[in-house]
């Protein structure tokens, strides 16, 4: 009877924990946290205002670059605000629904950056392998139907997560173990099976980053075979050059992501503060590293972020009271 009376229950908030054994030090962990949100909005911030501005840089390779890059923006966004929340103002609390809506955006934006990353590398391989015909195999509607593919997957993929979360009943703890909602964490805290949303999780991630993944690494063995194929030495360096940021941002996104699902399924015996801490690695460094990663390959990229901090300069040089 009891368990009727609560099937249909569901708390109206859950309480959203920072990291474990530092509660004290939250405060000045909140500026460096800080420092890391702002370097992610405008250094992806740069990248597209960057390829938007300049003629030279609208080719497919960098039509790529600012999905990744909106990507990474969408996980900041989803991501630290809530976390400076708790580190600066205490404050844990966020309501169901909205935690069901912050779960759906954080899966879709990791969904589309793990799409992205496959479309860029099919352009590294067009682009060593049949430089002649790139332009013309990589139209600017085959960029526009690639990424309207990889929008359609996530959200599609992702669609019903929320919905299967939302039929579970919820009359027991309802402390989260991160500083953000994600499915697997929400889906522990149920009062009934979730074998359902493990199995859906599981076949979503497959779908999608395990499909990925798997796609990434036979391109990259194309790439290797094509480019030991090209007789001069300097030839095979100049064609891996271009591949360095791509193997850097793939590298940036798979590694967290491989070490944050081993600790879930199999680490079961490893303090919690391992797992906030993956899970933070996971979702905030590739919003730092990439723009970085990117900046320092790009020449264009470059300039228009040491014109933006000479204009600042002048700015602020301006309103100086003369002596």
């Amino acid at each position: 009877m009891a368990d009727n009376n609560h099937s249909h229950f569901q708390h109206l908030y859950f309480i959203l924990t920072g990291i474990p054994g530092l509660e004290q030090k939250y405060y000045w962990m909140a500026f460096p946290l800080g420092a890391i949100y702002v370097i992610a909005l405008f250094g992806n911030g740069v990248i597209i205002s960057t390829i938007k501005s300049e003629l030279s840089l609208h080719i497919p390779m960098y039509y790529f670059l600012c999905m990744l890059a909106l990507a990474d923006m969408g996980l900041a966004l989803c991501t630290v605000p809530s976390m400076l929340g708790i580190f600066w103002f205490n404050y844990k609390f966020i309501a169901y629904d909205a935690c069901l809506v912050q779960m759906y955006f954080i899966h879709i934006f990791s969904a589309i950056e793990s799409g992205v990353l496959v479309a860029m590398a099919f352009d590294r391989v067009v682009a060593i392998w049949n430089p002649l015909r790139y332009s013309t195999i990589l139209t600017n509607g085959v960029v526009c139907r690639t990424g309207a593919v990889i929008l359609t997957r996530a959200v599609c993929v992702v669609f019903p997560v929320p919905f299967l979360i939302k039929r579970l009943p919820f009359y027991g703890s309802n402390i989260l173990s991160h500083s953000f909602c994600l499915h697997q964490d929400v889906m522990c805290l149920a009062c009934a099976s979730a074998r359902v949303n493990s199995l859906y999780g599981l076949i979503a991630v497959i779908f999608t980053k395990g499909s990925d993944s798997l796609i990434i690494l036979l391109s990259y063995t194309f790439i290797l075979r094509t480019v030991m194929a090209i007789a001069s030495g300097e030839g095979r360096l100049n064609a891996l050059n271009t591949c360095v940021s791509h193997i850097c941002a793939v590298l940036i996104f798979y590694v967290p992501l491989i070490g944050m699902s081993v600790i879930h399924r199999f680490g079961k015996h490893i303090s919690p503060l391992t797992h906030v801490l993956m899970a933070n690695v996971y979702l905030l460094v590739p919003p730092v590293l990439n723009p970085i990663v990117y900046t320092v390959k790009t020449k264009e990229i470059r300039r228009k972020i040491i014109q933006i901090f000479v204009q600042t300069k002048i700015t602020a040089d301006g309103w100086r009271l003369p002596v």
